[in-house]
């Protein structure tokens, strides 16, 4: 029963309520298996939330010349497509399964039947995105030397995860990266050079190789 239960569960949005209305929940969830390859949501796709179960999936949204940008990497117990489940529509993002995952899908005409019962979900939402808002406000204006390290460790780990291989080519140039990583394109040079005197990494223009994973995560 655990396991059916899994996937409301690992959601800070639901796993505040009690067990029965969690099980109500659940019975509108559906569940997916996708393929490693496969496409799990598109830019004007059907509004809905995803919640990742087991395995990954990379979220990336296409420049100008058509090149993917990878964005984030969804692991087991995060979830996409929040703000969808508002009405906002994705326009921009696509989400595609890094290796065979199972993913629960809760549409977002299940969701408003929801709020009629449950009116402080809607509260809870905000709540967590305002916290999400705060974060990324906080690491555009604090921008404390770690935290840029730390960005780009994530950074380059998820990049590795994608390409499912310890070296690969930036998809971004340096002014665009910095941009993503809320920084400066010479503060982020200095932090790539930090992590080549560390060891950590080796670079040749775009090409990236992590020499150590483990400490890139210590990170």
């Amino acid at each position: 029963m655990h396991q059916e239960h899994l996937c409301v569960s690992l959601v800070p949005l639901f796993n505040h309520l009690e067990l029965a209305d969690q099980k109500k929940i659940h019975a509108l969830i559906k569940h997916r298996i996708v393929d490693k390859g496969e496409q799990v949501f598109t830019p004007d796709g059907e509004e809905q939330l995803v919640i990742v179960a087991r395995g990954n999936i990379k979220v990336y949204q296409l420049s100008s010349n058509g090149k993917e940008q990878l964005l984030r990497v969804v692991a087991p117990g995060d979830y996409e497509g929040e703000n969808q489940l508002f009405g906002v529509r994705n326009e921009v993002l696509f989400g595609e399964a890094l290796e065979p995952t199972e993913v629960c899908i809760l549409k977002k005409q299940d969701f408003s039947k929801l709020l009629l019962d449950y009116p402080q979900l809607s509260l809870k939402l905000l709540e967590i995105n305002a916290a999400k808002m705060v974060k990324t406000e906080q690491q555009t204006q604090f921008l404390m030397m770690e935290k840029v390290e730390e960005r780009l460790a994530t950074y380059l780990l998820d990049l590795a995860k994608v390409a499912e291989a310890n070296t690969f080519i930036l998809p971004m140039k340096m002014k665009e990266l910095a941009l993503f990583l809320g920084t400066t394109p010479e503060t982020l040079s200095r932090k790539f050079k930090r992590l080549e005197k560390l060891k950590l990494i080796s670079r040749e223009r775009r090409q990236i190789v992590l020499l150590d994973k483990d400490g890139l995560e210590d990170l």
